[in-house]
């Protein structure tokens, strides 16, 4: 599990959940922003190897490396 604040963009990470992407590695690409601009808890991951991009919260992924 990660600690929200020492995640950073670029930071390489692999998926935990859920299970149809778990094991997938990816990139944080940005923090998510809720429609009322409020900046969310979540973050956005890109999966290149799945051509996605995903919303997900710390629990979901881990930080394999610092960008």
């Amino acid at each position: 599990m990660a600690n929200s604040q020492s995640i950073r963009v670029g930071d390489k990470v692999i998926i935990l959940r859920p299970s149809h992407i778990a094991g997938k590695v990816g990139f944080i690409y940005a923090r998510e922003t809720l429609p009322n601009e409020e900046v969310s808890k979540r973050w956005i991951i890109r999966i290149d190897s799945e051509n996605i991009m995903v919303s997900l919260s710390p629990k979901e992924f881990e930080l394999l490396t610092k960008y």
